[in-house]
């Protein structure tokens, strides 16, 4: 079953964040755009490289007002210490969720049961809590970040625009679409 268009279950973790640990629950996310990004676990190959990815666009999300969540079953008290010893982590500004239960990753249906391990999920849920996107990779694949942004502004202005559609490889400024009878065989 597809959980586009339906709205993020309950939860509370605690995450790491600016020096900081934190705890989070859907209700820090409601009134503003998130990103949830899961991945696999810290201190490993691709992981890394994503989540640094992320961190270097950092501001760009922040300018459009989206929050990002990056999550693993890894503790809180891991990704402190990932955050600590790693060049690349240590630029990260957004919060680094832990969810050593598995019970965050299971409400976005990305556990593998067998490994106790996050699959590379990346998540855009809207300001009333609704997933908008979903991107689902194996685990060799690394995200983009650039993508992702691109992708974000096309969910935002798709929800500011009713009536209108983004095309593929959309970028903001260019043209939408306004689906209709007349457009019908016509692209």
């Amino acid at each position: 079953m597809s959980i586009i268009n339906t709205k993020i279950k309950p939860f509370k973790n605690t995450a790491f964040k600016a020096g900081q640990f934190i705890d989070l629950t859907e209700k820090d996310v409601e009134g503003k755009w998130s990103v949830f990004f899961f991945y696999p676990a810290d201190f490993t190959f691709v992981c890394p490289t994503e989540l640094g990815d992320v961190a270097d666009h950092y501001d760009e999300f922040q300018k459009l007002g989206v929050d990002i969540y990056s999550v693993s079953t890894d503790t809180h008290f891991t990704h402190k210490a990932w955050h600590g010893s790693s060049e690349t982590i240590g630029k990260i500004n957004y919060a680094m969720i832990g969810d050593p239960t598995g019970a965050l990753t299971r409400n976005f249906d990305i556990m593998r049961e067998a490994q106790g391990l996050a699959d590379r999920g990346t998540f855009i849920v809207d300001p009333e809590g609704i997933i908008q996107s979903v991107e689902i990779t194996a685990e060799g694949i690394g995200r983009d970040a650039s993508d992702l942004l691109r992708k974000v502004k096309a969910a935002q202005y798709v929800a500011s625009h009713p009536g209108e559609v983004c095309p593929a490889k959309w970028k903001e400024g260019e043209a939408t679409l306004s689906p209709s009878l007349d457009l019908v065989g016509k692209i």
